[in-house]
């Protein structure tokens, strides 16, 4: 029997969605916007990189070709490589949206083809019935926030009254999504925890796809910063998906980082949490390590996206990269026949782009191991040949979306 282990490098788009336009996002391109700014100049910081960004490895397993079939250009600066060792090509999105529960689902085999439910960019964000159930409910005196907002800026800004009224500080994005940013000690992790379930619950008639917990510690806006204890609080993807179907089938599905939460814990054998890439990356390996034939790993490497996408760092995602890279190796020497490894991400989120919120993308399909030949699998209609194309290498039956690359 044959492993699988699919890395989701979370926001890493390159760019070249065709609907990109009806989201805003027309030219967006995470890789080749990073690549751009790099090469320039504008991606130095003293002290943690230089020059052009150089991903190595990622591009001898097929990504400067991968990113020109996407939007039509290899990245600036970034030399190609005379062979490609991986089978290389992109997806494009079907489903809705360009949120994570969305992106990962479609992954896994589960395209979304309903509308998520949103709140409005201008005045109070939510629905004051909800509001006043949910204090209700809580028992507290009332909330901060009520409005679209970045989550560092909201507790630089609102963090001290938080602390000294004992309001949860609530706020939304462009994503389906109510997040609350609480005080671990001062309002509590398992109050926070409690009251964004109360949340989740009073959020189903809205259609709402996340409820995120985003607690932080320190005691002024100088030093306030948020902890690796955030949880997400997703309802069920629409039908089973691909570790749904694992599972029925006697494997096991090792969901690392924040995988079990945007499946709402469903299709999920064991939960190993991590806090930031180097953790998750040092899981994913001993996962490696534990996992038996038949099973998948999956990792989420949320990094990318929260700390250096939605702060629009281009310096801090390019380091990212370029050190996620440098730590591939350490994955190849793991591999043993029969071995499948994908690496993907679930949408983009350009740091160069306007705002703060993701970007309509492609995304890049990274598949390698012992005895898989290189090829080009070109332009994929969806992100469920992902999935696909690990349910056949597990051996377990097709599902409805998607067509396998194998």
């Amino acid at each position: 029997m044959a492993r699988a282990f699919l890395f989701v490098l979370d926001s890493f788009g390159v760019g070249g969605a065709p609907d990109a336009a009806a989201y805003g996002d027309e030219g967006a391109d995470t890789l080749g916007h990073i690549a751009e700014f790099c090469a320039a100049g504008a991606g130095d910081r003293a002290g943690l990189r230089e020059g052009p960004l150089s991903l190595p490895n990622m591009s001898e397993l097929g990504l400067m070709h991968i990113a020109r079939s996407a939007s039509g250009r290899f990245p600036a600066g970034m030399p190609v490589p005379e062979k490609v060792y991986g089978i290389y090509g992109a997806a494009t999105e079907i489903s809705r949206g360009k949120d994570t529960p969305s992106g990962h689902w479609e992954i896994a085999g589960t395209p979304v083809s309903f509308d998520w439910g949103y709140f409005p960019t201008e005045g109070d964000a939510f629905p004051q019935e909800f509001i006043e159930a949910l204090c209700r409910e809580a028992d507290v005196p009332g909330i901060l926030g009520n409005c679209h907002a970045s989550g560092t800026e909201i507790i630089a800004r609102l963090g001290e009254n938080h602390i000294r009224t004992g309001k949860p500080i609530c706020y939304t994005s462009s994503d389906s999504v109510f997040q609350v940013a609480a005080h671990e000690v001062h309002f509590g992790l398992d109050r926070l925890l409690a009251f964004c379930r109360l949340a989740r619950g009073l959020l189903d008639p809205y259609n709402i796809g996340r409820v995120i917990a985003r607690p932080f510690i320190g005691q002024s806006t100088s030093s306030f910063q948020r902890t690796g204890n955030r949880r997400d609080f997703s309802v069920l993807p629409p039908e089973p998906t691909l570790l749904d179907r694992l599972i029925e089938h006697g494997r096991h599905v090792h969901a690392v980082g924040k995988i079990g939460d945007i499946f709402a814990h469903q299709g999920v054998s064991r939960v190993i949490k991590a806090n930031g890439n180097e953790a998750l990356m040092d899981a994913s390996l001993s996962a490696i390590d534990e996992a038996e034939d038949g099973d998948l790993v999956f990792t989420n490497f949320v990094d990318f996206d929260m700390i250096y996408g939605h702060r629009r760092d281009v310096p801090g995602y390019a380091a990212a990269l370029e050190h996620f890279d440098a730590r591939l190796p350490e994955v190849h020497k793991k591999l043993k026949p029969g071995d499948l490894v994908v690496l993907t991400a679930d949408h983009g989120c350009d740091p160069t782009w306007r705002g703060t919120d993701h970007t309509r993308e492609r995304v890049p399909v990274i598949a390698y191991g012992p005895g898989i030949r290189s090829r080009s699998i070109g332009v994929r209609r969806s992100y469920a040949d992902i999935g696909e194309s690990i349910a056949r290498h597990l051996g377990i039956p097709a599902g409805p979306h998607g067509r396998s690359f194998l």
